[in-house]
């Protein structure tokens, strides 16, 4: 069944949101694609991103997943709240090489308090894209905004 959003502006929502995440700025990733219920984020590679052994750090594979799942709840939910992690899990599948990151979220189930959300990093190396990441998180709005 598709999911249906609460607020017919939550595109506008969710951008507005995403560009007053400073760390996402300080990055350099972008909101590629929004819709009810999923999100995509860019990342370009960054060699200041890397760990020793040259792959994006897991720590901003990492980052990446949870905004864009974080993104795909928050564009489901009423239009005078906010969403926060509650708890993720992440597999991580191989290392994170390539020309840039695409995370992509889809919402498994919204619920009036908590969101069950599931994202996939993929590096683009070389024409192709490569799974490096898979996250499993739980969401939850906040009525009325951030505590």
């Amino acid at each position: 069944m598709p999911l249906e959003p609460s607020d017919p502006d939550f595109a506008q929502r969710v951008q507005a949101s995403f560009e007053k995440q400073a760390v996402m700025g300080l990055l350099g990733v972008t909101l590629d694609a929004v819709g009810p219920g999923t999100c995509t984020l860019r990342l370009p590679f960054r060699a200041d991103l890397c760990q020793q052994h040259g792959y994006l750090h897991a720590g901003i594979t990492t980052t990446l997943a949870d905004t864009a799942c974080g993104y795909a709840a928050y564009s489901l939910m009423p239009a005078e709240s906010s969403v926060v992690s509650v708890e993720f899990k992440i597999n991580l599948l191989a290392p994170a090489v390539g020309e840039a990151f695409l995370a992509r979220a889809q919402v498994d189930r919204s619920g009036k308090t908590l969101s069950v959300v599931r994202a996939e990093v993929v590096a683009l190396r070389d024409g192709r894209e490569v799974p490096v990441a898979l996250m499993q998180a739980t969401m939850i709005c906040l009525p009325g905004g951030a505590v």
